[in-house]
């Protein structure tokens, strides 16, 4: 099966698994670990990892997995999962329901299906190619916003952003009306239902950043990295994604405007 519809029903399949597997340890003072990158994790991101996999391994165990949790495997396959049991942990262990689960499936290394599933608030957006992205089934679209003093931006932590990335990115945020903080994965599925207009982050990795070039995409929106490059496995981690092209160029000038 090779549809990229009928894969991208595999893709809420996973989603489904994950999403009790999270809500249960919700809320409950779950314990943590720091993993070496000084980011937490805990027995819920680590479950409903191996959740996915599993189904994946049932249904086609000849496609590659990268997941944040559990690593990497068959990795040069045409078909390649991307998944991040939790995205926003922080925000889950905390208490916050801006928390949710990411899953792209690549082929031939570009995304062709992403899933933004928020389980705590029972949201949904789905981006398959070729087709609109839906919101719990209902499709969405990107909004018009061709100025940056209009734009409303939003970007995880001012932490993300290193050495230079700081200069750049207070350039593209002064420009802009407002910047919000904090929505991690969130951020993108507003923008796709054209809620908000730019998302600009850095230190990304393929997980968090796979799974929402479909949605974006499929909104009518543009997502690339800082260059304007297709977003892929070897991508940088810096991630630009607007709701209106014209004001896609504009940020990306004002990221490189030295």
């Amino acid at each position: 099966m090779t549809d990229v519809a009928a894969l991208a029903l595999l893709a809420e399949r996973l989603a489904d698994a994950a999403r009790p597997i999270t809500l249960r340890y919700f809320r409950t003072g779950v314990e943590y670990d720091v993993k070496a990158d000084a980011s937490p994790v805990t027995v819920a991101d680590r479950e409903a990892e191996a959740a996915m996999r599993s189904i994946i391994g049932d249904a086609f165990p000849e496609h590659g997995i990268l997941g944040e949790e559990h690593g990497a495997e068959r990795l040069a396959a045409r078909f390649v999962w991307v998944l991040d049991p939790i995205d926003g942990t922080k925000s889950f262990v905390t208490g916050k329901p801006l928390f949710g689960t990411l899953i792209a499936l690549l082929r031939d290394g570009r995304p062709i299906v992403g899933c933004i599933d928020m389980p705590a608030l029972g949201e949904r957006w789905l981006g398959i190619e070729g087709r609109p992205t839906t919101f719990n089934g209902t499709p969405v679209c990107v909004r018009s916003c061709g100025s940056l003093d209009r734009a409303w931006l939003y970007a995880t932590s001012p932490q993300m952003f290193r050495g230079t990335e700081v200069s750049a990115f207070e350039r593209l945020r002064g420009g802009c009306y407002a910047a919000v903080w904090g929505a991690d994965l969130y951020a993108y599925g507003l923008l796709a239902s054209g809620r908000v207009d730019l998302v600009c982050e850095a230190s990304l990795q393929p997980y968090d950043y796979c799974a929402v070039v479909p949605v974006i995409q499929g909104a009518g929106g543009v997502i690339t990295d800082w260059q304007g490059q297709p977003l892929g496995l070897a991508s940088d981690g810096r991630v630009l994604a607007a709701g209106d092209a014209a004001l896609h160029l504009k940020a990306r000038s004002a990221l490189t405007d030295a």
